[in-house]
């Protein structure tokens, strides 16, 4: 396999103004935490790191959490100040973050412009209030539209908001009225989650309980075939099992995961991919602080097999709904080609209706206009998008130790 310095870095900033019901992310609650410490830490984590493996170019930043935008104006300026120093950016670098409405004043919104953040993702979830507090959201939809005008305001072209389904309570109807008002906002990007219970989360222990009022299978299928129907027919390419998006407003970082690409990750709790490398730092806030100032905060690592790189590459590949592409297999893997490695595996996929082959030179498009990138290669079927799962699980543990190196 060829390694190459990452071209994408995620840094995790882990404070919140409060735990969501449905969140396991390494998270925790803002008040009292030694924030100044933690940023403190962070630079040094970054120094250390491209000591020990050196950035050519970043093309995407990613910040996630946690809520980033928690950080007063002068910790997010000293923190984007330490990230401009210490990364090679450009001026086409994507520089993601993570926002939460209610969070993100005009002087907040300004200093983060001006530090390089050129595209903002929040966290909506919903646009009914009495869904919001079934959930553990702290802010509403007043706070939704007077975060994305601010944001606007503050000179942000590149808005992506979350909306979630299959939540607690939640039936088709309300989300189509929540899609209708994502929809009115005219943003280039979208997500789209189906709600998954958590373990060590507070809807893990009322789902326990027998008291989380779910929406069936059948009903949570219904509402995501609404979403794409929705989505699809206001002109948003569905590039992504749970994305859309405007021609050119694809999130270029989380690509990078979804082509199996190395990345490095910062913060505590984060994960990185480095020289066929996984590793995840500490997640405490303290253990990782104190780590950090000493050495590379590393909870635990593993040397990627090219085995389990290889399926990897197929299953999380196959969630861009462009697929797979043997040039791209080829490129990451020497001498090897996806038919000689997963012959078996494609052949039922293919066989049932799951998977579409791609031929050299395909220039064509998805339904609702996505454009294919030429190349033979394997992409998921109409039918494949809502088995998704089934597909991607194919390609688990299917290597035998001879090709494992």
């Amino acid at each position: 396999m060829l390694h190459h310095a990452p071209r994408a870095l995620y840094i995790h900033i882990p404070f919140c103004t409060n735990k969501c019901h449905y969140c396991d992310f390494n998270s925790y609650i803002l008040k009292g935490q030694p924030v100044d410490d933690y940023l403190t830490a962070l630079e040094r984590e970054m120094e250390r790191t491209l000591a020990a493996t050196p950035a050519g170019r970043i093309d995407t930043v990613f910040v996630g959490g946690g809520t980033p935008t928690v950080l007063t104006p002068p910790q997010m300026e000293r923190f984007l100040a330490s990230v401009r120093r210490l990364w090679p950016l450009h001026e086409g670098t994507e520089f993601t973050m993570e926002a939460n409405p209610g969070t993100t004043d005009p002087d907040k919104l300004a200093v983060m412009f001006a530090g390089g953040v050129n595209r903002l993702s929040f966290g909506v979830q919903s646009f009914d209030n009495g869904l919001l507090q079934r959930i553990g959201r702290i802010h509403d939809v007043d706070d939704v539209y007077r975060s994305l005008d601010n944001a606007r305001a503050a000179g942000f072209r590149n808005l992506s908001i979350d909306l979630m389904f299959g939540l607690p309570g939640q039936t088709v109807e309300l989300l189509s009225d929540s899609v209708d008002k994502a929809l009115a906002l005219d943003l280039p990007h979208y997500s789209l989650y189906s709600l998954k219970v958590e373990e060590n989360t507070l809807f893990h222990h009322l789902y326990e309980k027998n008291q989380l009022p779910l929406p069936t299978e059948d009903e949570d299928l219904e509402m995501y075939l609404h979403l794409i129907r929705r989505l699809q027919g206001a002109g948003y390419e569905h590039y992504e099992i749970s994305n859309f998006a405007k021609p050119g407003f694809e999130s270029r970082h989380n690509s990078t995961y979804w082509r199996n690409e190395p990345y490095y990750g910062l913060g505590a709790g984060a994960h990185g991919y480095l020289e066929r490398h996984r590793h995840v730092n500490i997640k405490g806030v303290q253990p990782y602080i104190d780590a950090a100032l000493e050495r590379l905060p590393r909870l635990s690592g593993e040397t990627v097999s090219e085995g389990e790189a290889m399926e990897d590459f197929m299953m999380v590949g196959l969630r861009l709904l462009d697929g797979v592409r043997g040039a791209d297999f080829e490129r990451q893997f020497p001498g090897r080609t996806i038919e000689d490695v997963f012959g078996a595996q494609l052949e039922p996929l293919l066989r049932d209706g799951l998977l579409l082959r791609l031929e050299d030179g395909e220039h064509g498009s998805l339904p609702g206009g996505t454009p294919l990138r030429p190349g033979r290669g394997y992409r998921l079927s109409p039918q494949g998008v809502l088995l998704g799962n089934e597909v991607f699980g194919a390609f688990i543990g299917v290597l035998d130790d001879a090709i494992h190196s």
